[in-house]
């Protein structure tokens, strides 16, 4: 069931009885809006006040078509205009609500002169003018904010667009100076001496760039979400922000380097994802021996075959047990009662247990080369259990 416009309640003839004073109409609501609309308090002259003037002749003269009709309030090429009218708040720097307020006052100063010039215009019909001026101007209202927000929606994916492409050539390796600068100009991002890489999967990623603040650069990339923060971003805020997002960081490195934190904060975010490291953010450099440790799974493991061999001989149980005395043990430089607190148990017990995996080992034990090899491997072996 169609809805009936406002004004088509409205004598058909009303719009022909305003018409000639249509001239005067608008000066009046053009000398109003300055007073009333501070952002419009410059005089109405050149490119701005012509602009100004045509749409309040345009609205004006549509509105004097509508009178005793179903017709929309703008015709298709008339949307143009007022869709134009609200880019145009954007690009002159200005808000949407002092367009709003001046359309509110031209509705206001219309009203009171078109109720005036209909002559003996019925009192019954006060209401449905009134209803219909302003439904009117809600509409171009309505398409000006179309405008206004189309504006906004080119510009933000213009600027995410440019952030992207600075952010993939800085990944790249190899951008020289003037072109990172010029990059970096059109994106609107200044490019610290030192950078922080860090990922991010990319469903994980949504409102990053919120989270960090204008200072970072955020943009998907190969897959994950990637950002770029100012290495003088204190460690402690950094990893507050963080938190929950399940991030790799890199270390630290000039803007020319990036791709190689890239790599370290990749690395990272994948032993976190394979819980073989706690925390969230990882900080690639507080693990890089877990990282050399688990770069090469299957050397680790062959490294594990040789040097982990007499374990093989236990049961599961006390294999594990019998692997965390002996990591505990190369890690605390055989200082008993080190090893004891670390596992939890009696000296006595590590005591027993030392003794056990002295006759397994043999000399081995005694050899720095075994046993920082024997270290790798329990740390690569251990993790992933």
């Amino acid at each position: 069931m169609a809805v009936s416009t406002p004004w088509s309640s409205l004598p058909p003839d009303m719009g022909a009885k305003v018409r000639p004073y249509l001239s005067d109409v608008v000066d009046e609501v053009i000398a109003s809006i300055p007073s009333e609309v501070p952002s419009y308090a410059r005089p109405l002259e050149g490119r701005f006040g012509q602009g100004v003037r045509m749409g309040v002749e345009v609205a004006l003269g549509r509105f004097l078509d509508l009178p005793g009709t179903e017709s929309p309030a703008l015709a298709p090429d008339e949307r143009g205009l007022y869709l134009a009218l609200g880019k145009g708040e954007l690009l002159q720097g200005r808000s949407l609500e002092a367009l709003l307020a001046a359309y509110r006052v031209g509705a206001r100063v219309a009203f009171r002169r078109f109720a005036a010039l209909a002559g003996q215009i019925d009192p019954a019909l006060l209401m449905p003018l009134a209803e219909s001026v302003f439904a009117y101007i809600d509409e171009l209202s309505a398409v000006s904010a179309e405008g206004y927000a189309a504006e906004q929606s080119r510009r933000a994916g213009e600027s995410d667009r440019r952030r992207s492409e600075l952010l993939t050539l800085l990944l790249s390796g190899s951008a020289d100076a003037p072109s990172v600068t010029a990059a970096a100009a059109a994106a609107g991002w200044t490019v610290p001496a030192e950078v922080l890489v860090l990922v991010v999967e990319e469903e994980r990623g949504g409102g990053l760039s919120t989270r960090l603040g204008p200072d970072s650069l955020v943009a998907p990339y190969g897959g994950e979400v990637v950002a770029l923060v100012p290495a003088s971003r204190k460690r402690e805020s950094l990893r507050g922000s963080l938190t929950g997002w399940r991030a790799g960081v890199g270390p630290a490195r000039p803007w020319g380097a990036v791709p190689a934190s890239l790599r370290l904060a990749q690395q990272a975010a994948g032993l976190l994802a394979r819980g073989l490291v706690e925390g969230d953010p990882v900080f690639a450099d507080e693990h890089l021996a877990d990282l050399v440790v688990h770069r090469d799974p299957e050397l680790v493991a062959s490294l594990a075959a040789v040097r982990l061999g007499p374990l093989e001989e236990l049961r599961d149980s006390s294999r594990e047990r019998f692997a965390e005395t002996l990591l505990a043990w190369l890690q605390h430089r055989g200082e008993r009662q080190h090893v004891a607190a670390a596992l939890h148990v009696h000296p006595q017990t590590v005591g027993y247990r030392l003794g056990k995996l002295r006759e397994m080992f043999g000399a081995v034990l005694d050899d720095p080369q075994g046993r920082f090899e024997l270290e790798l491997a329990l740390r690569g072996q251990l993790s992933r259990r």
